[in-house]
């Protein structure tokens, strides 16, 4: 079974960005992005209200790290310090050695390669770091966007469910993606 220490903070760095640890002082960047419906269109929660909503978000992901439950980044684009957007392992299921992952950013920075950067570097870390053996991603079926990010890193489709999600008035289809440890070392990325 997985053994997951998340103390000190894994800092993650890439070529243009810093992932780190996400703090309260940080609520009014998140609140900027989770109040947009374009921004949470897909993500099946409803907009944040307030930057109290988000406050007491950012409580839940520092019980969830502090209980080596699971975890989040900030994503900032360096040398800034903003977060413009979030990305982590939300659920992880230590007995099989698999997480899912989830990600959203500000719309300002859709399309500009910032969510492949945080996702490869998350995903290493998931596989080399945290000894995973496959990460998960759920998705709205209508997302296309996040369907061709999950399917460069050679995520396949494992599952399709439809309407078993009700949200905001309506049932919406299911997309369950995965990706095998072996699959992700052999993606010709740089190291």
């Amino acid at each position: 079974m997985l053994e997951l220490k998340f103390k000190p903070f894994p800092v993650l760095e890439t070529e243009h960005l810093l992932l780190r640890r996400i703090t309260k002082k940080d609520a009014e960047d998140i609140y900027a992005f989770r109040k947009e419906p374009e921004v949470m269109q897909y993500i099946g929660k409803p907009t944040a209200k307030s930057v109290k909503d988000v406050k007491e978000l950012i409580s839940k992901i520092d019980d969830g790290i502090k209980s080596n439950s699971n975890i989040a980044w900030g994503i900032t684009v360096k040398p800034s310090n903003i977060v413009i957007g979030t990305i982590g392992f939300h659920s992880v299921e230590k007995y099989h050695y698999r997480a899912e992952v989830g990600y959203m950013l500000n719309q300002n920075y859709w399309n500009k390669r910032v969510g492949s950067e945080a996702l490869e570097a998350v995903l290493r870390f998931g596989f080399l770091s945290m000894n995973l053996h496959s990460i998960e991603a759920k998705l709205d079926s209508a997302n296309v966007a996040s369907k061709k990010l999950l399917t460069k890193f050679n995520f396949v489709t494992e599952a399709y469910f439809k309407e078993n999600y009700y949200f905001e008035g309506q049932f919406q289809d299911t997309e369950v993606c995965s990706l095998l440890r072996k699959e992700f070392t052999k993606l010709d990325l740089p190291k």
